[in-house]
């Protein structure tokens, strides 16, 4: 997400960077490409205005003319602005209610709203520690129910079976009586994906509304969508009153037109943010990450808090025991370094989450394919146990057996054993937990600019 719009405003930064003296002349310029910038991203009109107005009147000020850096003090305001303009913090939910707290669940068909109720219920249950039980009061669209089941029974929360020859009300009010017979912390009550214009069915949720008095009243909408979900967000805001917005499938937007838009056109902020189709890919929304991600400075808060929810910590402390005991790192190793880098995203997500990603040549960081990863993880799955634990005795007839088992070439084999060396060469200065050693070994490995796979250079494997 925000692919292009981060691509064009570093090249917009980097002429800024390097002058002495920042004038209005040249503060103007910078200012015209920011403009196109956010209207190439999709950034709804009387958003861009209203944030080139204050960024300009901030920096034409003393604020950047007084600076030592007046390039970065620039860059500075256009964060300060971008977190502005999304809100100036995460906005939790509010579940400070008599259980059950309920959540009403808006949004247009196709939007992704029932998957999003299941990401929830399975953030809810994960990070904030509550029961939670779902319901489907979607008794148009064939299968919907089945569909809210499923993924209930995937996520381990409660489920409460509704029919559709029922009335989204008496689904509503049976649940809710459920919920509060078993004390459950959080009841979210699926809705019909509607259209704006349709006063019936807008009709129906605001009578659900009226009957259930939830804490929260989230709309979903697709980011691919770009303003017109902003839009769409204040056509539901004018019938209901709305707490807040998710924002889905965010992973497919080069653009980030809705995150930038939204909360200036409903004056609701975005509570969460979808990023794949996985039950686990719902992040709560933190604008200044986000900003930060746009500049290119990277987001290191939530790469840490990914970590420390995705990564096996049992197996990362056995593999830290074993190089401590100098046992060497294997391929078996290898392979599971792979799949925890698969778990926390792949090595996109990560990418994008690290500081100076605003240093990579345009458009590089989209070129990082995680499919290379994959096909490294099958060429191991080939080989014997024996051929994981001691890759010395790979000869020709074993390498074309691997290559032929796991659809891959023999340079592709090649290319994997020799990454597996060097990140070998890496290991073995963290025995004895030396990691300053560690840290130089890293230092020879690194990619640089160019290094990131389909980057032109550096070490990372390239299939």
């Amino acid at each position: 997400m925000f692919d292009n719009l981060s691509d064009r405003l570093s090249g917009t930064f980097k002429k800024l960077t390097g002058k002495a003296v920042l004038n209005e002349s040249n503060i103007q310029e910078a200012l015209r490409e920011v403009r196109r910038a956010l209207l190439e991203a999709d950034v709804a009109l009387p958003v861009v205005k209203d944030f080139i107005d204050r960024v300009s009147l901030r920096a034409v000020g003393q604020e950047v003319s007084k600076s030592l850096s007046p390039g970065q003090a620039f860059i500075k305001i256009v964060q300060a602005e971008l977190e502005n303009l999304m809100g100036s913090a995460n906005a939790e939910l509010d579940l400070k209610a008599v259980p059950p707290a309920v959540i009403l669940m808006a949004g247009l068909q196709g939007a992704g709203k029932t998957t999003t109720v299941g990401k929830l219920a399975r953030w809810l249950k994960r990070e904030a520690k509550k029961s939670v039980m779902v319901v489907s009061a979607d008794v148009y669209r064939p299968a919907a129910i089945q569909q809210l089941q499923t993924l209930a029974t995937e996520v381990e929360v409660e489920f409460f079976a509704s029919d559709e020859s029922q009335s989204p009300l008496d689904i509503a009010a049976a649940a809710h009586a459920e919920a509060k017979r078993k004390f459950v912390d959080v009841l979210i009550v699926d809705t019909a994906g509607r259209l704006a214009i349709d006063q019936e069915m807008m009709g129906e949720i605001s009578q659900l509304h009226k009957q259930l008095n939830p804490v929260e009243t989230l709309f979903v909408v697709d980011a691919m969508t770009g303003q017109d979900a902003a839009n769409t967000a204040k056509a539901f805001n004018d019938t209901l009153p709305l707490t807040g917005v998710i924002l889905t499938k965010a992973d497919g937007d080069a653009r980030g037109g809705a995150a930038l838009s939204v909360r200036h056109i409903t004056g609701k902020p975005i509570k969460f943010i979808g990023m794949g189709e996985k039950t686990d890919a719902l992040e709560p929304f933190y604008p200044d990450r986000i900003a930060s991600r746009i500049l290119g400075m990277g987001d290191m808060l939530s790469l840490i808090e990914e970590a420390e929810r995705k990564v096996d910590k049992v197996k990362a402390e056995r593999l830290a025991k074993k190089i401590k005991k100098g046992k060497g790192f294997d391929l078996e190793d290898f392979k599971e370094q792979l799949k925890q880098m698969q778990n926390m995203g792949g090595v996109s997500s990560i990418v994008d989450k690290l500081p100076g990603m605003g240093a990579l040549p345009p458009g590089a960081a989209s070129k990082v394919d995680d499919s290379q990863f994959r096909r490294m993880e099958a060429i191991i799955n080939s080989m014997t146990m024996r051929e994981r634990v001691n890759p010395d005795v790979l000869n020709g007839s074993r390498k074309r057996r691997i290559t032929q088992g796991s659809g891959t070439q023999i340079q592709d084999l090649n290319r994997l054993l020799k990454q597996h060396k060097q990140m070998q060469k890496v290991m073995k200065k963290m025995k004895g937990g030396n990691m300053a050693n560690m840290m130089r070994g890293l230092g020879g490995n690194m990619p640089g600019p160019g290094g990131f796979p389909g980057g032109g250079g550096g070490n990372l494997p390239r299939f």
